[in-house]
């Protein structure tokens, strides 16, 4: 892995904050108007990504390459470093600049891009191609490319989740093997845990909401939630999952020492993308994270050793033991664009070309989005980053569903978070009401 902050890292950054400013720039244009082009003459089609570290966007060369030399006919002119903002202005406004595919860090955005027309309806071009995303894409991944029965996007390559574990610091600790259920983790954390002073000269986990990736949806993702109903309101009050999620957290804060003292260590902790990352210092044990922590971590040169493991689950679920949360890259095709013929076989070679995603993949460091490339000789991998590719593949992973106001019910459910962890909510079955019916009214009113 690149020392740079890597492109799935980024997308964490500014996903949600993204995807409201789309609701204020939202296109409105036809997913049918562009699809009359002739795929087969000479013609220059544009794609706009967001990757702008060297090596990223020497990757996305390196795909573009491959994709002309298999189709000489069509040339593509890249554009890099380009957010949901810019790409969704560009997308309103049109013109021969504009881009006829583009490629979002923000799967939050979905919704979004279905629901107002700004992307084109992929649906007939799996169709005519003769494609099967249920069988060509990973669950997770299938589902967080369509909303309202549209699909407007296709997963360009993913991102999983898992536990970091500090192999040296469990051997000490008398500790065999990774946790697989939650009472489990709980126990090894508290085992991991070293007091010193009014700090802690080991943490076994950083529980708190504001630490590095541990956010209400990497936790919760372990529970399997539904996140609404077939009504389309929020599910947040009525799956129990979300409670059990919640008091596990809040048990985590209290059991490691309480939110006080847990804010004021974590105060004195390292960057989360720089070499004094907690975990890469031994300073905190485990580490929930994604699949690019691990060439982070190896960077650093700790001195113990790595184990990566899936997240544990919750008790009566442990045969569902080695799921994990997932999101990722999305591409898709500008509606209004009048090549989307010509558009559509780069975004079917970039998201279905097995060797194409394979070669990615290896080139960025993240997991490959199609079944058939996760199960590659080609792949190029450490053996323990094996666990996120079974990770990717496992049909009972999960993600977080698209929704007209794309992330905002994820900000929403994150605040009663950061309210009930630090005691600010001592009423979680009240707090849980409330703030599902905040997220109704917020989808109500973006509709």
């Amino acid at each position: 892995m690149p020392e740079v902050i890597p492109s799935a890292v980024r997308r964490t950054a500014f996903a949600l904050t993204a995807s409201l400013a789309l609701l204020t720039t939202a296109c409105t244009g036809q997913s049918g108007s562009g699809a009359t082009d002739d795929a087969s003459a000479e013609t220059t089609i544009n794609f706009w990504h967001a990757w702008s570290a060297p090596n990223e966007v020497k990757a996305v060369g390196a795909l573009v390459a491959g994709f002309e030399k298999a189709h000489p006919n069509i040339h593509v002119r890249v554009v890099g470093n380009m957010t949901d903002d810019k790409i969704n202005q560009a997308l309103r406004s049109g013109g021969d600049r504009a881009p006829d595919v583009i490629s979002s860090f923000t799967t939050n955005n979905v919704g979004e891009f279905c629901s107002s027309g700004a992307l084109a309806d992929l649906n007939p071009f799996f169709e005519k191609s003769h494609i099967d995303p249920a069988t060509t894409f990973p669950k997770a991944m299938n589902e967080y490319t369509r909303f309202d029965g549209v699909r407007c996007a296709a997963p360009l390559l993913g991102d999983a989740y898992g536990l970091y574990y500090n192999k040296t610091a469990f051997a000490k600790a008398g500790i065999t093997h990774a946790p697989k259920t939650w009472s489990e983790f709980e126990a090894d954390a508290k085992k991991l845990t070293v007091p010193r002073g009014d700090g802690y000269r080991q943490l076994g986990f950083m529980p708190d909401y504001h630490g590095w990736e541990s956010t209400t949806e990497h936790y919760f993702g372990q529970f399997s939630p539904t996140y609404f109903g077939k009504d389309g309101r929020s599910a947040l009050a009525s799956d129990p999952a979300f409670e059990k999620g919640f008091a596990l957290q809040k048990r985590l804060v209290g059991e490691l020492g309480g939110f006080q003292r847990l804010e004021k260590f974590r105060a004195t902790l390292g960057d989360e993308w720089g070499p004094r990352h907690p975990f890469h210092t031994g300073q905190v044990a485990m580490q929930l994270d994604g699949e690019w922590r691990l060439g982070m971590a190896l960077d650093a040169k700790p001195k113990f050793e790595i184990g990566v493991a899936p997240l544990p689950v919750p008790d009566d679920q442990e045969k569902q033991y080695g799921k994990g949360y997932i999101t990722g890259t999305i591409t898709g095709i500008a509606a209004t664009s009048r090549k989307q013929n010509a558009a559509w076989e780069l975004v079917k070679y970039m998201t279905t070309d097995t060797d194409a995603v394979v070669g990615f993949a290896n080139d960025i460091h993240n997991v490959p989005s199609t079944l058939a490339a996760l199960k590659s000789p080609k792949l190029k991998y450490d053996p323990r980053f094996k666990t996120f590719l079974d990770i990717a593949a496992d049909p009972r992973s999960t993600t977080t569903p698209p929704s007209v106001n794309g992330g905002q019910y994820l900000v929403t459910i994150q605040q009663l978070g950061y309210d009930y962890e630090s005691g600010k909510v001592t009423d979680l079955k009240a707090g849980l009401r409330k703030t599902a019916a905040q997220i109704d009214t917020d989808i109500a009113q973006a509709k």
